[in-house]
């Protein structure tokens, strides 16, 4: 089975956004098939993507995810569809509902999530191929008129729906190009997998045309436990994060989870680290890597188990963050 491995540069560090399209340059380079930004409190994706796209001329371009509360799909239709025209067509638009917390940053209510991402999905579809929106759901009303004062030169983006659960990866298999998945097992993979090509042939498609993304964090560093501690931190994060924690759980690490949530209660997010054991970390679908053919092979699971498009944020694992990127990059290189 054949994989495509994708890069992302913002996880558990922060990179100079001046850096970014550097990074990009050499990740196309070093034969990457997208480079990936996600949205939360750091660097806007597109802005960053817009830089690369103009250093850049073959590496894809992707948002992974971007949450659909933080601009409306009219916005984000426009964006996409000069995205597109700028980089001559490379745009993959993750899109993801978030969780209530991220929904309150942006004066969002968290409801109706499967109805709202297939509304969003469909008006962001509409306008960015430069079709009039008027659309009147259940969540959107966008009114009447609306249309791209231009003729894009692209078609919209293809998009991703990020989810966990069986109902939003269902809906990824039936609506969009793809899902995409971040902190999920192999096993898991392959029921996510099934659900999602049921999903496609259900709605008429070819389910070979979906695609399954996902997310697997990497540290490369000679010492494995210098880059296991500094997956650590990054998995802290998600154990005592909102939804995270419960999608973990129902990957069978219900005993984990709990151990380090009590740990942050008592002590705070130090303390909750030290219950992210060696042992718990080997179990997680992240890759503490001493040389990149471990990395790759390491990989191998989440490829038997179905994914076609492996995303690889890169955690570094020594003192500067962009000379680590910059190594990571050329030995991912060399291996070619």
């Amino acid at each position: 089975m054949t994989v495509r491995y994708d890069v992302e540069f913002n996880s558990a560090a922060h990179y100079p956004a001046n850096i970014i399209p550097e990074l990009a340059l050499m990740a196309e380079s070093a034969g990457f098939g997208a480079f990936w930004a996600g949205e939360s409190n750091n660097a806007d994706p597109f802005v960053v993507l817009s830089a690369i796209a103009s250093r850049t001329s073959t590496i894809q371009l992707g948002t992974a995810a971007y949450h659909i509360y933080g601009r409306s799909p009219i916005t984000l239709g426009i964006q996409s569809a000069t995205l597109q025209d700028l980089s001559g067509g490379r745009v993959l638009l993750g899109l993801g509902v978030s969780n209530h917390t991220i929904a309150s940053w942006h004066g969002g209510i968290f409801d109706h999530p499967l109805r709202r991402a297939e509304e969003y999905i469909n008006i962001v579809r509409k306008v960015s191929q430069g079709e009039r929106a008027e659309f009147d759901g259940q969540v959107y009303n966008t009114g009447r008129g609306f249309k791209l004062a231009w003729k894009p030169e692209h078609g919209a983006p293809p998009v991703y729906l990020a989810g966990l659960g069986k109902m939003m990866t269902a809906l990824g298999g039936r609506i969009g190009e793809g899902v995409m998945l971040n902190m999920v097992t192999p096993d898991a993979i392959r029921e996510i997998v099934r659900r999602t090509h049921a999903a496609a042939i259900k709605a008429g498609k070819d389910p070979k045309d979906v695609e399954i993304v996902a997310k697997v964090r990497v540290a490369l560093h000679p010492d494995p436990a210098v880059a296991r501690n500094r997956l650590r931190q990054v998995l802290t994060f998600y154990n005592i994060a909102e939804f995270y924690g419960d999608m973990m759980i129902s990957q069978g690490f219900e005993s984990e989870v709990s151990a380090v949530k009590k740990a942050f209660q008592d002590g705070g997010f130090k303390n909750a680290m030290t219950q992210v054991t060696d042992s718990y970390i080997e179990k997680l679908p992240v890759v503490v890597g001493t040389s990149i053919q471990q990395v790759k092979e390491s990989l191998v699971p989440f490829v038997e188990a179905g994914v076609t498009r492996l995303i690889i944020p890169y955690v570094p694992s020594g003192d500067s963050v962009v000379a680590d990127a910059r190594e990571f990059l050329r030995l991912w290189e060399a291996s070619a």
